[in-house]
This record gives C-alpha cells, sequence and structure tokens, in this order.
C-alpha cells in the first residue's frame, strides 16, 4: 500500500497516544501533527512495517518515536534489554535523536542510550547492564558493542533504519545487514530516507514485510508565498570562485552558515581565506577526531563561529537552529546530495537561502537537479563592487538605526555638540558616517570578479574565421597549444576541452590547425586569459601542454 496524499487534519490525541506522551507534546508546544507524523503513526502503533519517504525537517523524527515509545510496555525496569534500536548516520544524528526520545519519554520513564563511536565506550557498556528501552546507534558503534555481547537484541520489537540513504552513501550498507541479521525475525521494521534510490528499493525489499509506503511531498505553497528555501545558483570561472564567496559572504551577511566541499584540502584552504577576511570560519572533516569535531559544533551552536566549512560526509546530521544559508561551493554530483544539503535549511517554517557556486562546465549539472528535484534555482550575476558597497551602507543604517533606539549615547554628545557649533549637524552626521563605512568599508584594493561570457544565439556569434598568414582576425586571438598530431590530439579533443573547462560554446570557437608538434586555435579576444588558464590546468589525451598566445617570427611571420 502506498500513501501520497496526507489525510485530513487531527490533533495527536486523535492517533491514540498514551496521556503521557500527549502530556509531552502540549509541554513542548505540539498543536498538530506533520503529514509524515499524521500518516506513519496509526500504522507503526498497528506492529505494520513501513517504508517512509520524507524530506529532512518534515518532522519524521517524531514519526516513529512516539510509536516506539507508546509501545514500550515496562520503560524504565531495571536490566532491561532493548526494545527498539535505531539506527542513524552520523554522531550527531545520534544524539539529536536520542534528546527527541528523552523529551517525548521522559514522563513514562523511558531510558534512551545514544551510542556512536569517538566517545568512551565504557559508559555506554555501563548503561546497558544497568538497562535501556530504546538504543539509538552508528552502525559501526552497534556492531561493536553487539560482538562484544553487550548489545543483546533478542528481546528487540522494532528496528528503525533513519536517513537510510545516507548511510549507504557512507558505506555502511555490509553494517546494517549484519545488524538486522541479529535481530529477531518477528520485528517491526521502519526504514526513513529523504530519497528512494534502488538501493533503498533493494533493502526494503529483503527485510520489511508487505510495509507501508508512505511518500510525503513538501506542501505546494500559496500563489505570491516566499519559499523556505531560496534556491540562486552564480555561474564563475574555478579561478575566482574564492573571491566569489567571499563576495557572497559579504553581501549576504549570513547569521550562520555551512559551506559543502568535495575535499578537506578544500576545507582547509577555505578556512583558512575567510578568516583572513575577517570571518569566523571552522573546518569540519573527516580526518578530524571526534573530540575536534564536538568543539566545531559546540563553537558554531553558540554563535561564536559563523561558517562552517565542512565535506558532505562531515556534515550529515547536522541541525543549527539558527542556520540561515548553505551553500554549495561546487555543484554536488547528483540531486539527491543537493536536497541533502538544502535540507539544512528551511526547517520547522524557518526561511532560508541556498546558494550555488558552478564552474561553466558544471552549468548543465544545475538543470539536471532542476528537473530531479522540481526546484527553481535562478542563475544570477556576482555582486559588483557597487553592490558590496551598497550593501554595507545599507547594513551601517541598520546598525545605526539600532544605536539610536536602544543606546546611551549621552558620553558623546560633547563631541556632537562641540562640531555643530561650526558645522551644520547633517554635515557632521555624513562625516561620521563615512568614517564608520571606511573603518568596516570595501577594501581599496577589491576587484570586479570577471563575469562568465554568457552564449550568444546563433544570429548574434561572429561566423568562424579562418587563420590567415598574418594572425587572427580584430577582436579574436589565436593560441598556441604544445600539442599536435604526433600527440594524437584532433580538432575534437581541443573543442571538447575548450568547451568543456573554460565554458565556451563550441560555435564559439574558430579556426583550429593542427601540426605535427603543435596546434593553433582561435578563441573571442575577451575569454582568451580564460581559456589558457583552462587548458593549463587540464589535459589533452591524457597529457599536460604549453599553451600560451600565438606569436609570430617578424621575418616570415610564422608562429613560434
Amino acid at each position: 500500500m502506498t500513501i501520497t496524499a496526507p489525510r485530513e487534519a487531527a490533533g495527536f490525541a486523535d492517533l491514540q497516544l498514551r496521556p503521557e506522551l500527549l502530556a509531552a507534546l502540549s509541554g513542548l508546544g505540539y498543536e498538530e501533527p506533520t503529514p509524515i507524523q499524521r500518516e506513519a503513526i496509526p500504522h507503526l502503533l498497528d506492529g505494520r512495517d513501513l517504508l517512509g519517504q520524507a524530506a529532512t525537517g518534515t518532522g519524521k523524527t517524531a514519526a516513529f518515536a512516539l510509536p516506539v515509545l507508546e509501545r514500550l510496555e515496562r520503560a524504565g525496569e531495571e536490566g532491561a534489554r532493548p526494545r527498539a534500536l535505531v539506527l542513524v548516520p552520523t554522531r550527531e544524528l545520534a544524539i539529536q535523536v536520542s534528546e527527541a526520545f528523552h523529551r517525548y519519554g521522559r514522563r513514562m520513564g523511558a531510558r534512551v542510550l545514544p551510542v556512536y563511536g569517538g566517545a568512551p565506550i565504557g559508559r555506554q557498556l555501563a548503561a546497558l547492564r544497568r538497562g535501556v528501552d530504546v538504543v539509538v546507534a552508528t552502525p559501526g558503534r552497534a556492531l561493536d558493542l553487539i560482538g562484544r555481547d553487550a548489545l543483546r537484541l533478542e528481546e528487540l520489537r522494532t528496528v528503525v533504519l533513519d536517513e537510510a540513504d545516507e548511510m549507504l552513501d557512507m558505506g555502511f550498507a555490509e553494517d546494517i545487514e549484519a545488524i538486522l541479521a541479529e535481530t529477531p525475525a518477528e520485528r517491526q521494521t521502519v526504514l526513513f530516507s529523504a530519497t528512494v534510490p534502488p538501493r533503498i528499493e533493494q533493502i526494503a525489499g529483503r527485510h520489511l514485510r508487505h510495509p507501508v509506503r508512505i511518500e510525503i511531498e513538501r506542501p505546494e505553497r500559496e500563489a505570491g508565498e516566499p519559499p523556505l528555501v531560496r534556491q540562486r545558483a552564480y555561474v564563475v570561472d574555478r579561478a575566482h570562485k574564492p573571491a566569489a564567496l567571499g563576495r557572497l559572504l559579504d553581501v549576504e551577511a549570513p547569521a550562520a552558515a555551512i559551506v559543502f566541499c568535495r575535499t578537506r584540502e578544500q576545507v582547509d584552504e577555505l578556512t583558512e581565506m575567510l578568516n583572513g577576511r575577517g570571518h569566523r570560519a571552522e573546518a569540519l572533516h573527516g580526518g578530524m577526531t571526534q573530540d575536534q569535531r564536538d568543539r566545531v559544533m559546540g563553537r558554531l551552536r553558540a554563535g561564536t563561529a559563523q561558517l562552517l566549512i565542512a565535506t558532505d560526509v562531515a556534515a550529515r546530521g547536522i541541525d543549527v537552529e539558527h542556520l540561515t544559508h548553505v551553500i554549495n561551493y561546487h555543484v554536488p554530483s547528483d540531486p539527491d546530495s543537493f536536497v541533502h544539503r538544502i535540507g539544512r535549511v528551511g526547517r520547522a517554517g524557518r526561511q532560508g537561502v541556498a546558494l550555488t557556486l558552478a564552474e561553466p562546465r558544471e552549468h548543465r549539472m544545475l538543470r539536471t537537479i532542476e528537473r530531479a528535484t522540481g526546484l527553481r534555482i535562478t542563475v544570477e550575476k556576482i555582486p559588483t563592487v557597487a553592490d558590496l558597497r551598497a550593501r554595507r551602507l545599507e547594513l551601517l543604517r541598520a546598525a545605526l538605526r539600532e544605536s539610536l533606539l536602544n543606546d546611551d549615547l549621552d558620553p558623546y554628545r560633547a563631541v556632537v555638540e562641540s562640531l555643530a557649533e561650526e558645522f551644520d549637524v547633517m554635515e557632521v552626521a555624513l562625516a561620521a558616517v563615512k568614517l564608520a563605512q571606511e573603518a568596516d568599508g570595501v577594501a581599496a584594493d577589491e576587484e570586479e570578479i570577471p563575469e562568465v561570457v554568457p552564449r550568444r544565439p546563433r544570429e548574434d556569434r561572429p561566423g568562424r574565421r579562418i587563420a590567415r598568414r598574418g594572425g587572427p582576425d580584430a577582436g579574436v586571438t589565436r593560441l598556441f597549444v604544445g600539442l599536435g598530431r604526433r600527440h594524437g590530439i584532433r580538432p575534437q579533443d581541443l573543442v571538447g576541452a575548450i568547451a568543456g573547462e573554460a565554458g565556451l560554446h563550441g560555435r564559439d570557437i574558430g579556426a583550429i590547425e593542427i601540426a605535427d608538434r603543435f596546434s593553433l586555435v582561435e578563441v573571442p579576444e575577451a575569454t582568451a586569459a580564460r581559456v589558457i588558464d583552462a587548458l593549463r590546468r587540464t589535459t589533452l589525451k591524457g597529457q599536460k601542454a604549453v599553451v600560451r598566445r600565438e606569436r609570430f617570427d617578424r621575418a616570415d611571420r610564422r608562429p613560434r
């Protein structure tokens, strides 16, 4: 059975939960269930297996936590073995889910234990000996405890796989299979995932018995209602991406943001660069110890850090309440990763912003993500220096207004009054604003970030030019590439490399000549530096090439 449409609105009392749970929900301010809770809870209370597809931030933790707690028979019993096991991909998510169970089940005495790697195992072993009702675990630590005969699963009634797609992405498939093999065959199995790729379908087919399948889409917005997560992308050359990131952060001024990177090295480089620009940035990646990661997350949640520069794996399961922005330093390689990233903001009704920096060759992937996710990603221009100055003046105006409304300004009155005897008060204020802006304004050497040359319509593009002995036509530059026929180079190799790495359209590339040891290729003058930089950073037929503007011998005008 597959359910896609939410049933009519109902309160938590209509879901037949015990009074202790209803009292806990009321005390937390929960008024009515979300769609995933409304659809899933009745089936889980009936003991059905369930495959739930719901995006991050839709309330799915309560959707499985409340039924698990409702079905506990002797909560808090000394020496009790776990009745429920929840598997999650990361330590951070284990803590969050455990805290949710504790909040909901505190009045009924439920004992919940989070177990994860990087924490002292002795305390976890002691807690298991005393008895627990629910274990929330990462797969690796769960297997470790099972191997020590400390985590006994023979009395287990429910297994929950939360964020199952992320666990598979992180390589936990074998661990999950091994853990499930240790659980009773008659258990209830619940699987929640933001996406349901084929691998999730395979696990569901092997381990779920006649499951109810629930698919909850994010509710459609009413006409004119702003989206919870505003999507914007910027096409920028790789060489200018660090400057573009800094510019966007200056203009956006996020309360807190996560910047997603591909590699640890990129995380460390960007963190250093952003701290050098005056931001409060922290790195988070798999090369850090658990204690280091805990300290970083503590600083972010406390507000002493503003930016988290992280790899995908390190940032799984992170939930920071005051997070306003997610920034993709590159376009993710698949739509699912994009959905997971932007799911860090726009949660619980809060608005957020998702920004993506796309290299020219990644522009097509943006459109693929749009089609796969149904999201609208607007491509905009990188803010200019003038935009940055205007934004900082706007922020200064807001700060001045806040100071006028709330600060004690009497200590400065004598200064203003003495100047007012000599100058008009408006002139005094203008000078003060100027000094304040210069103290925290755009650096004098701030440069414009080159705009990527857009693809021109066919009718506006100049025709291909034929190389002439004396050099290329005006407006076109001929480049020397130090690979030729003997290196296996063909015209299509050069076109593909330039179009893919530098973002030019194939029809923007002019005449190409392939000699034995070198090649010549015409490109628009405005893009020459970009093409040279791109070709120097890539390989042609697996070989690095010398690339430069063509130089001519004065005697016979031959290229050299």
